[in-house]
């Protein structure tokens, strides 16, 4: 059985029989069945690593989280996923550091470390999703955006990665050789705040179909 668990730039969950190379979740989001009930359950939406103090893991078990699977990270971004803070620390550091730099250089509403991560899941969650699961997306020029950014192009999502454009897919990335201008205005999959972390540093991984 193929299970609804592979999450594409827009969030949405798939059944595609692949793995990729990230683990994450949204909290139990399917039923005894291993169906999908519902799309998330908690705001804290995190990007794992599949391997982690040699814990095995039996596929949406009973009363634990779903897993979910991404193609590479700048995915998970897109969706709406920030790193988690146990498996993945050193880049959870990095991520919530470059992202107040890039949105809260001054916030008040700060703890010991910098901004609380609580209020970064929050402000993620109005960007990413509606209450009816639809994909947030807000409108930018396509050569003021950084590379490891998605955006939305002719209904597919597209990254743009190295000055290079590729269209997404469950396997991997196809190259886009069609020029597209600088000055193309684009409906950006990315959540806003996370593309002005991108733009402050934080480089996503990217999967090495794009090179």
């Amino acid at each position: 059985m193929t299970l609804q668990n592979r999450v594409t730039p827009l969030g949405e969950l798939q059944a595609l029989n692949m793995r990729g190379e990230f683990l994450g979740n949204r909290g139990i989001l399917h039923d005894d069945e291993k169906r999908i009930v519902k799309k998330w359950r908690h705001k804290a939406w995190v990007t794992c690593s599949l391997q982690y103090q040699g814990i095995r893991r039996e596929i949406f078990s009973k009363g634990n989280y779903s897993e979910l699977f991404f193609l590479d990270e700048a995915t998970a971004l897109s969706a709406g996923h920030r790193p988690c803070g146990d498996c993945r620390r050193e880049r959870f550091k990095e991520f919530k550091l470059r992202w107040q730099m890039a949105n809260a250089p001054s916030t008040e509403a700060a703890d010991a470390n910098g901004i609380g991560i609580g209020k970064i899941d929050q402000q993620m969650h109005a960007e990413r999703t509606q209450r009816d699961g639809t994909k947030v997306t807000y409108q930018a020029i396509l050569g003021e955006l950084p590379d490891g950014v998605f955006v939305l192009i002719d209904g597919i999502a597209v990254l743009k990665w190295k000055s290079k454009f590729f269209d997404w897919s469950g396997t991997g990335y196809v190259e886009r050789f069609n020029i597209l201008s600088d000055t193309l205005v684009v409906d950006v999959l990315t959540p806003k705040s996370v593309v002005g972390t991108i733009s402050a540093g934080y480089e996503p991984q990217v999967h090495q179909s794009a090179g």
